[in-house]
């Protein structure tokens, strides 16, 4: 009989030529279980997404309900829907007053295709800028403004008028204009390593883009729903965005992302012309209720609070000298090394000691720390202690 090994290996589109491979059977909580029965700590929730933990039982138990009911009806916006509507109020209650509408979709790029095209729309105007180093999808539009040429070159051409600044640099503020339409910028840069801005920096491109009439638009795709330690990351800083992208922690597991502005903007798609953003399933009925259930779970659990309480495990423990910088915000971390052999040899290790890391996509000397916002004190020394362990193995090994 064929093994699942072999029918991934065979059926299963492949993105790089060695997947991690781990034959998952199971997942709970903090745990991934493969198919001999070991348990792996999750230190990277599917990359930012099992924010609550895998197969939460308030999220499933809301599955399970929407599930009875109905679960795809219509296309995005034409059906007054209940678990939309819910949804949609909850995460506005969370936001400045300014942004008050939602536009359900199914994923983070998809987010930022609607943001891009929405910006372009109410400005009249064609320019998008964004910065070096980002990662904003992988969908034509949001290819067109990553922050990385190696991934962009075999796929040209991409969207014009398109514009890379260097995050951090003041100076290229200014290259903000009268002919942008938007900035796309993260509230702290993921991929680029966890690189958190310097002081003022973000109110800087809040303050150039309200000079020159252009929407700054906040990829939260990875900081939404908790993770920073509040519940959108641009709220560590003192502006309101004029668009936010979410997608990831925001759905328990479940597929889902959106975009939200305030609803004069928004408006902008309903005419000239009608329908200026469809989706068949953005909006589903059973990703919103397992939506909502995430997004009560923290509130009612106050995982933000636990986010900030834990998060100094591991800032204060993970130190040993081969180690060049641990650095991040929340469960928003990265521990960074002298070079991409020694960190891949180190997430090796920790894999099979049983615990989840990775990498980041433009910054491959970094390993990456992004648990379920569930996970306490002990555990997270648990894990440190492995890691450490990891450490030192692959510093003897070199």
């Amino acid at each position: 009989m064929i093994s699942q090994r072999e029918l991934f290996y065979s059926y299963i589109a492949q993105t790089s030529p060695e997947p991690m491979a781990l034959e998952i059977e199971k997942a709970e909580g903090l745990y991934l279980i493969d198919q001999s029965g070991k348990r792996y700590v999750d230190l990277i929730s599917g990359i930012s997404v099992s924010n609550v933990g895998h197969c939460n039982p308030r999220v499933v138990k809301a599955i399970q309900n929407q599930c009875e009911k109905y679960m795809h009806l219509m296309v995005y916006g034409e059906y007054i829907q209940n678990p939309q509507n819910k949804l949609a109020k909850a995460i506005c209650e969370l936001l400045p007053s300014e942004l008050n509408n939602v536009y359900f979709v199914n994923s983070g790029s998809e987010a930022i295709e609607g943001a891009l095209k929405l910006a372009k729309r109410h400005t009249g105007r064609t320019e998008i800028i964004s910065c070096k180093n980002a990662y904003h999808g992988s969908s034509h539009g949001a290819l067109s403004i990553m922050g990385n040429e190696e991934f962009k070159n075999n796929f040209r051409p991409l969207l014009p008028k398109t514009t890379l600044i260097e995050y951090n640099n003041m100076n290229d503020i200014e290259r903000i204009t009268h002919e942008t339409a938007a900035i796309v910028i993260e509230a702290f840069q993921a991929e680029a390593g966890i690189i958190l801005p310097h002081k003022g920096y973000i109110e800087a491109v809040r303050k150039r883009c309200d000079e020159v009439g252009a929407l700054m638009i906040v990829d939260e795709i990875q900081t939404g729903f908790g993770r920073t330690g509040t519940f959108f990351g641009f709220q560590h800083h003192h502006i309101v965005p004029d668009i936010i992208t979410l997608a990831k922690g925001m759905g328990g597991g479940m597929p889902i992302g959106a975009f939200v502005a305030k609803r004069e903007i928004m408006n902008k798609l309903t005419h000239h012309p009608v329908l200026g953003h469809i989706t068949t399933f953005g909006g589903n009925a059973v990703s919103c209720a397992a939506s909502l259930a995430c997004l009560e779970e923290i509130q009612k659990n106050q995982l933000t609070e636990n986010v900030q309480k834990v998060t100094n495990v591991f800032l204060q423990k993970l130190k040993h000298p081969s180690i060049v910088e641990t650095r991040g915000i929340g469960f928003f971390l990265c521990v960074e090394f002298k070079d991409q052999e020694f960190n891949f040899g180190v997430i090796k290790k920790c894999v099979q000691k049983g615990v989840i890391t990775d990498w980041f996509l433009f910054n491959d000397k970094c390993l990456r720390i992004s648990p379920p916002l569930i996970l306490d004190e002990k555990t997270a020394h648990e894990c440190c202690e492995k890691i450490l362990e990891a450490i030192e193995e692959q510093a003897n090994n070199m």
